[in-house]
């Protein structure tokens, strides 16, 4: 199947970002792509949580969620949005982080709350707390699409191999990575991450990418690393997207999950263990 990632450089103006995804999702679907793929957070990237109360919705009155189904049924594809920040009913007012899957039909048939929190500091000056605004999720979730069985997954998820095997364990054939990743920490370990969980479940790794410094009203700035990554059952690199926004467009062949885990059937290998014990 041809398949497309886009790769944007999203800002905090929801409206401006759906007119920009929806030109990138014609474009790929021109070039014959029947499956694309967005970035983690494709409505609005934000540093000010002023701003966000302002500009973000519930996901029934949510126009990025509504304007990409409606283009998906239009166009008869399937659209892997990688996530939206959504507001929720919490007390604390903390929003969703949250993927959803949309067939040819325009209809939802998978969605996902991101479970691990970016709260890090990787500098004197580049520290985050996603948990401070989002709400975790606390269940992994695979989906049926056109392509095959779609584990869901979410940038920081990435670093946590148990939710990857667990999806693969769960049936996925695909782990979906969309991100909207640290420059710093890209540069050391984006490509090693998803190669590794490529390798380690056998599956096709699709991992749509923000890129760029982000325009928001905020006073402190926003910059991703980019390189929207395809990466096949063996580890091999199908697409690097580099730094520029726009649509790109790759085959993607499910033969290859078969042949890959008849190479290396880790997961049938796999044998349950006791924990190790600490001795004092």
């Amino acid at each position: 199947m041809r398949a497309a990632i886009i790769q944007t450089n999203a800002s905090d103006d929801p409206s401006e970002n759906l007119s920009h995804m929806i030109k990138y999702v014609r474009q790929a679907a021109s070039t014959g792509a029947e499956f694309i793929f967005t970035p983690e957070v494709t409505n609005c990237v934000s540093t000010s949580r002023a701003r966000q109360n302002d500009v973000l919705r519930h996901q029934g009155d949510d126009e990025t969620l509504k304007g990409l189904c409606s283009l998906a049924r239009e166009l008869y594809i399937s659209v892997s949005i990688g996530s939206l920040a959504i507001k929720t009913d919490d007390p604390d007012g903390r929003f969703s982080n949250r993927s959803f899957l949309i067939n040819p039909l325009g209809h939802i048939v998978g969605q996902y709350d991101k479970i691990h929190m970016f709260d890090v500091q990787i500098s004197e000056t580049e520290t985050y707390r996603e948990s401070a605004g989002y709400r975790p999720g606390d269940r992994a979730v695979v989906a049926d699409t056109v392509l095959g069985k779609v584990g869901m997954a979410i940038c920081y998820d990435l670093r946590f191999p148990l939710l990857a095997n667990a999806l693969a364990q769960a049936g996925a054939q695909i782990l979906l990575y969309p991100s909207a990743f640290s420059p710093v920490t890209g540069a050391a370990h984006w490509h090693s991450l998803l190669r590794a969980r490529a390798i380690e479940t056998g599956c096709y790794v699709i991992a749509a990418a923000q890129t760029g410094t982000h325009s928001t009203t905020g006073s402190k700035a926003r910059s991703t690393y980019g390189h929207s990554l395809v990466v096949d059952p063996w580890g091999e690199v199908v697409l690097d997207a580099g730094v520029d926004a726009g649509a790109y467009a790759f085959d993607i062949e499910m033969v290859n999950v078969t042949k890959a885990r008849q190479k290396v059937p880790s997961l049938s290998n796999a044998r349950p263990f006791l924990a190790p014990q600490l001795k004092s």
